[in-house]
């Protein structure tokens, strides 16, 4: 008996099913042969471990540019460690070139925030502002008060004392600045050297020698861009970020690139022996 015509559309709507599915598993597996799929799986297996890779080593030298004492050593490092990181994401697009529709969505958005996070650090660690602040606190800065501590010397009044005791406190009032992360206690601490800084005005020009008020306002010159320098924060800033947001989000980087390499060692193989491991070296 020939088939109705309802029959008849059931069975082209089943074998129009049929052949969907047999397109859509030889769309996913990339494959038709157990050979290319593990060719398949070992390629994607390598991305994941260069991606890894290179994250580790973009860490590495970020961290060297956060600590490196000279603006040539942070540059070079703040270099290395961007090269790393673009090396990452172009294991990544190719990556997500052999990967399903949503695989790579968990690493690609840790790896976003990560970029971002990292160009941050690195754009502040390579200013060192508060490396030259130390090296202006610790050189004229110094020699300035020192300076300033002769002329006062050859006098022998209280005044004179008071201003020179005021001088290096003031002086010595700077590298806590320089450390310090807070705006608040910043602020705090200016507002002491202002009183401080007024107290040795008043000194000097009860005194009314001018070697020595020469002296002061070199120093106060000095001072001011120190302060400058110190809010800025750039050494402090980058080195808080690089040990608390960046390090945090390069683990969940991992976590994720963790998970996923998990994920395509254990897909099956057509044809494969189940559980067969594949090693990426």
């Amino acid at each position: 008996m020939k088939p109705g015509i309802n029959e008849a559309r059931w069975m082209t709507a089943g074998a129009a099913l049929l052949l969907a599915v047999i397109l859509a598993v030889m769309h996913f597996q990339k494959g038709e042969s157990p050979v290319e799929q593990f060719a398949l799986k070992a390629r994607r297996l390598e991305l994941v471990n260069q991606i890894r890779l290179n994250l580790e080593s973009a860490a590495e030298a970020e961290k060297s540019a956060v600590m490196a004492m000279t603006d040539e050593d942070s540059q070079k490092f703040a270099d290395e460690a961007r090269a790393g990181t673009e090396r990452a994401e172009e294991a990544r697009r190719e990556l997500g070139k052999l990967l399903k529709p949503g695989e790579l969505d968990s690493f690609s958005k840790a790896f976003t925030e990560f970029q971002r996070i990292d160009n941050e650090v690195l754009d502040l660690a390579v200013k060192n502002t508060n490396l030259k602040a130390s090296a202006l606190v610790f050189g004229p800065a110094t020699a300035a008060v020192k300076e300033l501590d002769v002329a006062l010397s050859r006098l022998t009044s209280p005044a004179a004392t008071e201003a020179r005791v005021g001088a290096w406190r003031l002086l010595a009032s700077l590298p806590p600045h320089i450390a310090e992360e807070s705006d608040a206690k910043m602020d705090a601490m200016e507002a002491d050297m202002a009183k401080e800084d007024r107290q040795i005005r008043r000194s000097l020009d009860e005194l009314a020698d001018p070697a020595a008020k020469a002296s002061y306002e070199k120093f106060n010159e000095l001072r001011a861009q120190i302060l400058k320098l110190s809010r800025e924060n750039t050494n402090v800033r980058s080195l808080t970020l690089s040990l608390t947001q960046k390090r945090n989000v390069t683990a969940a980087c991992q976590d994720a690139l963790g998970a996923l390499q998990q994920a395509i060692q254990n897909e099956p193989v057509a044809g494969a022996t189940p559980g067969k491991a594949i090693t990426v070296r």
